[in-house]
């Protein structure tokens, strides 16, 4: 009589998992990666409302016989372990559907990666406070650790103490987890620059970060890096970045030819997001003078290409077409006064004075100014004026209120 009580919960089992599935699916038959991801709570499913059926069988056709304890006693450690799975696949299946609501292949994608992590790390941290659960639980079945409790109780305090203690550093970094996933410092595909590397954030967890730099090492740090010492976040707010490209040249370097061949290049590729593309001299010493080049592209992989492609290109131009802006080291002798009476033979490559009047065109503020000059360029020049004048203001009279 047992064995098909025990046979008949096992069927009945087996089949309120098949109706419980297909009624779920059947609610959400517009969630098309459901029914893929379901299939990893199917079998703990099964497993445990068999062993609900096997317990409530046996306890219809058995007495309550020592044998009988010590068997029901297994199925509860059983069912409790298949219960904290069933959860576990819960959440791996809420964490798949949240995550293919947004997609992060996207141009931007930022609110879908703070999604995304802080989706991980809440799934992360229920995993671990289920297990954690499920084995107090299985625990708390032995008579002997029951009779233990009152004792433990008492002496939580002192324990706690203790542990903290001794787990200081772990607990550490598992808040400094928790605190990276929901204050939205960094996220999944962020790119930074940590311990003068590049990368980008490949996993978070709650005790450390794996950042996969540019050369395809992984870098392993711990939570507390990024919530106690600085970084650069090239994607906190937008991808789009800029760069610079510098030079040092001859005193008779072409400015505004080079202005025009950076234009060249820059209409040339796809690399550049036609946001800044400016040359500017920005010092002038040492007998050098130094070019910087500024531009722009729409992410830190673009940027680095693009920075190459002009490198390259303007190397050639000055190499081709003007020899004499490369860097020269003067040596200047005292012609004597017979040699001083003759007019000096013009040098080749080098410009007259007609030449450089020919050679001056009018440059396009676009192309030499950054904070003046332009529309674009007086509203990037407000962004780093400060507050404004009423803040300054209250600023004064809140000192002066103090003083």
């Amino acid at each position: 009589m047992p064995f098909l009580a025990v046979a008949l919960a096992v069927a009945a089992g087996l089949i309120a998992s098949w109706v419980l599935r297909r009624v779920v699916l059947r609610l959400n038959r517009k969630q098309e990666a459901l029914r893929e991801t379901s299939r990893v709570a199917r079998t703990p499913l099964r497993l445990a409302l068999c062993l609900i059926g096997v317990r409530i069988a046996l306890a219809l056709t058995t007495d309550d016989a020592e044998w009988r304890r010590n068997v029901d006693h297994a199925l509860v450690i059983t069912l409790i372990g298949s219960v904290a799975w069933l959860a576990i696949a819960v959440l791996l299946i809420i964490e798949t559907l949240v995550l293919t609501r947004y997609r992060v292949d996207v141009a931007d994608n930022r609110r879908a990666r703070r999604l995304r992590t802080q989706v991980i790390l809440a799934r992360r941290i229920g995993v671990a406070l289920i297990a954690i659960v499920a084995l107090g639980s299985i625990m708390l079945t032995f008579p002997a650790i029951q009779a233990l409790g009152a004792g433990l109780l008492a002496s939580a305090g002192v324990i706690s103490i203790v542990a903290g203690l001794a787990a200081q550093t772990s607990l550490v970094n598992v808040f400094a987890g928790i605190q990276l996933a929901f204050t939205d410092a960094i996220r999944v595909d962020d790119v930074v620059v940590v311990q003068k590397e590049w990368g980008r954030i490949e996993e978070i967890t709650l005790t450390y970060v794996v950042v996969h730099i540019w050369d395809d090492r992984r870098l392993i740090l711990p939570s507390t890096y990024f919530t106690t010492t600085p970084f650069e976040n090239w994607t906190r707010r937008q991808s789009e970045v800029m760069g610079t490209v510098e030079f040092d040249l001859d005193w008779r370097a072409p400015v505004e030819a080079m202005r025009a061949e950076l234009k060249r290049v820059l209409a040339t590729t796809d690399l550049w997001d036609e946001r800044v593309g400016i040359l500017q001299i920005t010092d002038a010493t040492a007998g050098f003078v130094r070019v910087r080049i500024l531009v722009s592209a729409g992410d830190s992989a673009s940027l680095f290409d693009l920075r190459c492609l002009i490198r390259e290109e303007l190397v050639l131009f000055l190499q081709q077409e003007f020899p004499t802006a490369l860097p020269h080291v003067r040596l200047e002798t005292m012609p004597s006064a017979a040699a001083s009476t003759q007019p000096a033979p013009r040098r080749p490559g080098k410009l007259g004075a007609s030449d450089e009047t020919a050679s001056r065109l009018p440059s396009d503020p676009h192309d030499s100014q950054l904070f003046t000059g332009s529309v674009e360029a007086v509203q990037r020049s407000r962004a780093f004026s400060g507050p404004g004048e009423d803040v300054f203001e209250d600023r004064d009279k809140s000192v002066a209120a103090q003083n």
